[in-house]
């Protein structure tokens, strides 16, 4: 489209979407609970991780040692692909995270004896996430009978949950990075969507607000430049960056869906949170996502929506930012994303036109 936003078969698609964490490793009925009641809202796109490196969790891995895959602990993600699909959602697999969860960036360090940064530098451990990469997006997944990089379930692959190279605090380091993995990857998918999964930092020089400063060496608007990378991403967690107040995230919106613009790629808030009583809360996201809606934003993904466990208890709010259905909250998501998206319907398995492009 002219203003560089997502299409499907020729007509504009804008989404509201949420995150999960879990359902690369829970079981069925877990997963089955995000999934659906995500659907019951009214969310398009779910973003999910597609990692689990080194130690088990709840029994399940997925990268046990480099270059080492179990084919077992890929059952609950093909699941999660598969039911997705059968409920019309869209998913966003993450491929590796900055943070120690699940394994990521640090245990890629430890497998090699190395510094955190150095996963973006050295060629040794640059060329096991590549192997990493094509291991899953070639896959054939056991339920649907897909490569995952044919399914149209999938929308994007994103090169890490939030990576930051602070010893580099040009950015080039990590431009570099993503620019040869997003590459690599468009080579394994070209029919699915590549982003970065950064939190949108400017990396500017002498900045004193900390997410438009350079001190942990991002700098988004040359992230969302790179070829290969289809659209922007960027977080919103003013608590954590500064005890900010919920007014300073509007901004933050307004400037990345103006600087994606003048890319004429679109632009998705991928995460955000705020830690406080349901009414308060509920206020804040009405302001955040009325102001996605308000500067014509492409989509968004709040973080996160928990379903129910094996004996249909709640999913523990472990962080403080559990959204859970039904609920005020999950009213208030609903009705946003009817106005984001009022009119696409639900996308299952080989649909025709299904990737948005």
């Amino acid at each position: 489209m002219s203003r560089g936003g997502f299409a499907i078969g020729g007509r504009r698609f804008r989404f509201a979407g949420t995150n999960n964490y879990y359902l690369h490793y829970k079981n069925h009925h877990m997963a089955d609970s995000v999934l659906t009641d995500a659907s019951l809202i009214g969310l398009r796109v779910v973003r999910c991780w597609g990692f689990l490196d080194g130690a088990p969790a709840d029994g399940t891995v997925l990268q046990p040692a480099p270059f080492s895959y179990d084919e077992d602990g890929f059952e609950p993600l093909d699941h999660a692909v598969f039911r997705a699909g059968q409920l019309g959602l869209r998913l966003v697999i993450v491929l590796t995270n900055n943070w120690p969860d699940f394994g990521g960036i640090p245990q890629y360090a430890t497998w090699f004896s190395a510094e955190h940064d150095d996963f973006f530098r050295r060629r040794d451990i640059k060329n096991c996430y590549r192997s990493w990469v094509r291991h899953v997006i070639g896959r054939r997944n056991r339920y649907t009978g897909m490569r995952y990089c044919s399914d149209p379930a999938i929308m994007t692959w994103e090169l890490a949950n939030e990576p930051r190279c602070p010893s580099d605090t040009s950015g080039d380091t990590l431009v570099a990075w993503a620019d040869e993995m997003s590459r690599y990857v468009k080579e394994l998918a070209p029919r699915q969507l590549v982003a970065v999964g950064d939190e949108g930092f400017y990396g500017r020089a002498h900045e004193p607000c900390y997410p438009y400063s350079d001190h942990d060496g991002v700098v988004w608007q040359r992230l969302i430049a790179l070829p290969a990378v289809d659209y922007g991403t960027f977080h919103l967690y003013p608590q954590q960056w500064g005890d900010m107040l919920p007014e300073w995230g509007i901004r933050w919106i307004h400037d990345h869906i103006r600087d994606a613009r003048a890319v004429r790629k679109p632009a998705v808030l991928e995460e955000f949170g705020w830690r406080a009583d349901e009414a308060t809360r509920d206020a804040i996201y009405r302001a955040w996502t009325d102001a996605v809606e308000r500067f014509d934003g492409d989509g968004d993904h709040f973080w996160l929506l928990t379903g129910r466990n094996a004996d249909d208890t709640q999913y523990s709010d472990y962080d403080g930012l559990r959204v859970i259905y039904p609920s005020t909250t999950a009213t208030l998501l609903a009705g946003h994303a009817g106005r984001m998206c009022p009119s696409v319907g639900h996308f299952g398995h080989g649909s025709a036109g299904s990737h948005p492009r």
